[in-house]
């Protein structure tokens, strides 16, 4: 006798702020921009499988966070999947895992985000882990202007190991309640 388990009951339920079950209308035709000619094909094409209702049912999707060793890649992950801030800092062993549930229009989506070692040592482990994403997410401390001017190698490595035209691309700066100028601000502020 066999007993087959569904993977999807053995995962936590969906948080409630993860769920989507409609997406608010357009003011106006022209404000869909799905609808432009230059808009992107492959979200154009699941815009209209949703319509038509043939999109499938478990969709999973690969995030990598890249970025040098201390710019914030980790609590990045960490306040977005348990909202939380540890101020303690651990560098990343090699690659860490997250995984984030959401329901958008009745579909289970998840989405996998791998947190990827920022020092040189760990970087052939970590870009063997670059394979198959969807997103690439390259992290730099807006303090430091060395870990700016890593963010090309950074995009560089992880479109090595991904098709780049299939691959959205984000920018994101960390790190900016540290920063000197909203330091003095905030001091400005008390006075």
């Amino acid at each position: 006798m066999s007993v087959r388990v569904s993977s999807m009951s053995v995962l936590p339920p969906v948080r409630r702020d993860r769920i989507i079950a409609q997406l608010p209308p357009c003011f106006r035709k022209e404000a869909a921009l799905h609808t432009k000619n230059d808009f992107n094909n492959k979200v154009r094409t699941a815009c209209q499988e949703q319509r038509t209702g043939t999109v499938g049912r478990f969709k999973i999707s690969k995030v990598i966070v890249v970025g040098d060793l201390a710019v914030g890649k980790t609590c990045l992950i960490n306040r977005f999947c348990k909202d939380v801030f540890d101020k303690n800092y651990k560098a990343t062993i090699g690659v860490d895992f997250e995984m984030e549930r959401f329901e958008v229009l009745g579909v289970p989506f998840s989405l996998q985000l791998w947190d990827t070692a920022g020092q040189e040592r760990f970087k052939c482990i970590a870009s063997t882990y670059y394979r198959g994403a969807q997103v690439v997410i390259i992290a730099f401390d807006v303090n430091d202007v060395a870990s700016l001017s890593h963010v090309r190698q950074w995009l560089e490595d992880a479109l090595k190991e991904n098709d780049p035209t299939a691959v959205q691309l984000f920018l994101v700066g960390t790190k900016k309640d540290l920063s000197v100028c909203v330091l003095l601000c905030f001091l400005d502020t008390l006075n």
